[in-house]
C-alpha cells in the first residue's frame, strides 16, 4: 500500500487541505473558508473552533477525492499563520471564543509599556521581530492580561494556530521552533525563549508551550480526532511550522542565499540564511527555518495584488464584464491591455502604497500616488505603471537583503501574479535576476507542510526532495535594454517615495 500525507495550510482566509504521495506529488485539494471579525477598530479576530471545524469539513471533502483512500495516509503536518494568541486552560480547553489573529494591533498600549523598560533595538535584534510591535503574541496576551483579567487568571498555556490544531488532533501541548520565533520573546541564535524579555514582560515562563523541530512527531490521532475526521488513530501528526516557513521551504528555499517572491495582497521577498538577516533601519521580519540551523528573512510591501485590484475595479469596469462574459480571468484582459504600453509606461510613476508603509518607508502613513500624468497617458500606461510601481517597491525590498546576504541570481515566484508573462518579465527586468514559474504556484505553503509530515515519519531522508518536486514552466531573463530603463527610474522611485511619506507626515492643519 502506498504511503499519503495530507498538508493543511491555514491562511488569513480559509484553509486548504491537500493530498501528496510520499514522492511530494500532490493529489488533490480542497479549499474552505471561514471569517475575520472585526468588532473594533484595529481589531482582527478569528474563532479557533471555526478553524477546527473548517479542517474537519475540508478533510471529509478530501477523502471524497478518487485518489484518495483514507487506510493509505501515514502523516499529517500544518502549515499555520503566525502570531496567533490562543489561551488555554490546564484541561487544554479554549478560553476565549474569538482570538486576535497576526494583523490585530490591539496591544499598542501593552507594547509601548513594554518599551519603557526595554530598549527596541536591542529586542529587534534579538528577536528579528520586525513588524509593528503589537502584532506580536506577547503583546497580545499582555493585552489579555490588563483587558480580560478574570479570564487570564486562568491561563496555563498561549499557542498559535497550527498548535492549537495539533491540540485538538493529538491532545497535545507545544510548538516549533519556527512559530516560537513570532511569540515576541524568543532568541532567534538561542533557538529558544529569551530569558530576560520573560521576565521583562511579567508573563511566567510555563505559559508558552514547550518548542520541538518542526519534523517531529507529536503523537498519533486521539480517538475523538480521527472519528470526526474520518482517519485511522494511526495517523501521525507532525509539529509543522509557521506558513512563512513553509512556504519558503515549499518554494526551494533549502539553501543558503535562496530567494523567493509571494506575489498575493501583499507581496515581499525572503532570503534562507544560514544567520538572520537583521537590520535596524528596515528591520527586516525573521523565522527561524523549518529546517533546523537555518533562517528566513523577508520585507514586505502591504498593497501589491491589492493595488492591482483597485485599478481593475476603478478603472477596468468593461474588462471586468467582458471577462464575466466569456469566462477567462480579467487580469490576463488587464496584463494584455499592458504590454501595449512601453516599457516605463511613457513616464508614468505608481507608488503602490495604498494600505499604508511597511519598513521600508519613511513614515507608515504613507499613500500611493501615480506621478508625472499627463494627458497623454492612456489606460494601458495606468496599467502597466501599476504593474511596475509594484516591481520597483520590490526591488527596494531586494536592494535591502542584498546587503545583508549573497542572493542567488534565480527567484521563484509564487501567487497569483507569477502567472502572468508581463509580470514576469518586468520583475526580471527590474530585480535584474531569472524568474522562475513552476509546478509547485500557489501550493507552497501546503508543499512544505508535506516535506515536513514526510521528513517527521521518514518517509524522506532529508529535505532535499524538494528541489526534485519542482519543474519549470517558464522563465523570464532580464532583458538589458529594458533594465537600464528600471535602473534609470529607480532613483525617481526612491525620491517620490520619500515625497510622499513627508507629505503625510507633515500636519497642514
Amino acid at each position: 500500500m502506498s504511503s499519503n500525507i495530507i498538508a493543511y495550510d491555514l491562511g488569513t482566509g480559509g484553509i486548504k487541505a491537500s493530498l501528496y504521495e510520499a514522492d511530494g506529488q500532490r493529489l488533490a485539494s480542497v479549499f474552505v473558508g471561514y471569517d475575520t471579525f472585526y468588532p473594533q477598530a484595529s481589531w482582527h479576530e478569528q474563532r479557533p473552533a471555526d478553524w477546527w471545524s473548517v479542517l474537519v469539513g475540508a478533510t471529509r471533502q478530501l477523502l471524497l477525492h478518487p485518489s484518495a483512500d483514507a487506510a493509505a495516509i501515514q502523516c499529517l503536518a500544518i502549515s499555520g499563520h503566525s502570531l496567533g494568541c490562543v489561551p488555554l486552560d490546564a484541561d487544554g480547553r479554549q478560553l476565549c471564543e474569538a482570538t486576535p489573529i497576526w494583523s490585530d494591533r490591539r496591544a499598542e498600549a501593552q507594547s509601548a509599556e513594554f518599551f519603557r523598560h526595554v530598549d527596541p533595538e536591542q529586542w529587534y535584534l534579538t528577536t528579528g521581530n520586525g513588524f509593528p510591535a503589537a502584532h506580536y503574541t506577547v503583546f497580545k496576551a499582555l493585552w489579555y492580561r490588563d483587558q480580560m483579567p478574570e479570564m487570564f487568571g486562568r491561563i496555563d498555556k498561549i499557542v498559535g494556530t497550527k498548535d492549537f490544531l495539533n491540540h485538538m488532533l493529538t491532545g497535545i501541548v507545544a510548538t516549533d521552533f519556527s512559530y516560537a520565533s513570532g511569540c515576541g520573546v524568543y532568541d532567534l541564535l538561542a533557538w529558544d525563549y529569551a530569558p530576560g524579555l520573560v521576565a521583562a514582560s511579567g508573563l511566567p515562563r510555563e505559559i508558552w508551550p514547550d518548542i520541538v523541530p518542526s519534523a517531529s512527531i507529536l503523537g498519533e490521532l486521539t480517538v475523538a480526532a480521527a472519528a470526526e475526521l474520518g482517519l485511522p488513530r494511526t495517523v501521525k501528526v507532525a509539529c509543522g511550522g509557521v506558513d512563512n516557513s513553509c512556504m519558503a521551504l515549499g518554494a526551494r528555499n533549502i539553501a543558503e542565499g535562496r530567494s523567493y517572491a509571494s506575489l498575493g495582497s501583499s507581496a515581499w521577498i525572503a532570503v534562507t540564511s544560514a544567520n538572520p538577516l537583521l537590520d535596524v533601519r528596515v528591520k527586516p521580519y525573521v523565522f527561524s527555518h523549518v529546517m533546523p540551523g537555518l533562517f528566513n528573512s523577508a520585507v514586505a510591501i502591504f498593497s501589491s495584488g491589492s493595488s492591482f485590484k483597485w485599478v481593475c475595479q476603478q478603472l477596468c469596469q468593461d474588462l471586468l464584464a467582458r471577462a464575466q462574459n466569456d469566462n477567462i480571468d480579467v487580469y490576463e484582459l488587464m496584463s494584455e491591455l499592458a504590454g501595449s504600453s512601453p516599457v516605463g509606461a511613457r513616464g508614468l510613476l505608481f507608488n503602490p502604497s495604498l494600505a499604508g508603509g511597511s519598513s521600508l518607508d519613511l513614515d507608515p502613513r504613507i499613500r500611493g500616488a501615480f506621478l508625472g500624468l499627463d494627458l497623454g497617458h492612456t489606460r494601458a500606461d495606468v496599467i502597466r505603471a501599476t504593474m511596475e510601481g509594484i516591481a520597483l517597491n520590490l526591488r527596494l525590498a531586494l536592494d535591502e537583503l542584498r546587503q545583508l546576504c549573497p542572493v542567488c541570481n534565480e527567484m521563484v515566484v509564487v501567487g497569483g501574479s507569477s502567472k502572468s508573462a508581463l509580470w514576469r518579465q518586468i520583475f526580471a527586468d527590474a530585480f535584474g535576476l531569472s524568474i522562475h514559474q513552476t509546478n509547485v504556484g500557489q501550493d507552497a505553503g501546503s508543499l512544505g507542510a508535506a516535506a515536513v509530515a514526510a521528513v517527521a515519519a521518514g518517509l524522506w531522508r532529508d529535505f532535499s526532495p524538494i528541489d526534485a518536486i519542482h519543474h519549470l514552466e517558464a522563465s523570464a531573463e532580464p532583458d538589458p535594454a529594458k533594465r537600464l530603463v528600471y535602473e534609470q527610474m529607480l532613483p525617481r522611485f526612491r525620491h517620490a517615495a520619500r515625497m510622499l511619506a513627508e507629505a503625510a507626515a507633515t500636519d497642514f492643519s
